[in-house]
């Protein structure tokens, strides 16, 4: 399955959190179960290029993934258009990218 597309839109200095919820169904009945899963996002200039850093992730059971991007490090990404995707791999070894999408840095006025 592909991934579904999700752009962040960053603010050049300012801090992020979004929040991903999975889900089994289309009603949003029957959450995914992440309890053998780790969660891993990267921002890259372009796909499969080079790391512009990773993002933190955490895991809150049962189905619920944040991602985190704090003020320092969203300080330091170039003012460009970029890449991320957010990978979930399983003790199995199946991996699974939920979202991904471009990355709109706007650089900031106040400093």
């Amino acid at each position: 399955m592909m991934p579904g597309s999700y752009p962040l839109k960053i603010y050049h200095g300012d801090s992020y959190k979004w929040q991903f919820k999975l889900w089994l169904d289309a009603a949003k009945t029957q959450p995914a179960d992440l309890s053998q899963a780790t969660a891993k996002s990267e921002i890259r200039d372009k796909s499969g290029g080079l790391k512009i850093f990773e993002l933190g992730c955490a895991i809150t059971q049962p189905n619920i993934i944040d991602v985190v991007l704090d003020a320092d490090k969203s300080e330091t990404l170039p003012i460009a258009n970029l890449k991320w995707d957010l990978q979930l791999t399983y003790q199995d070894g199946q991996v699974n990218t939920i979202v991904a999408g471009p990355v709109t840095v706007t650089a900031d006025i106040t400093a």
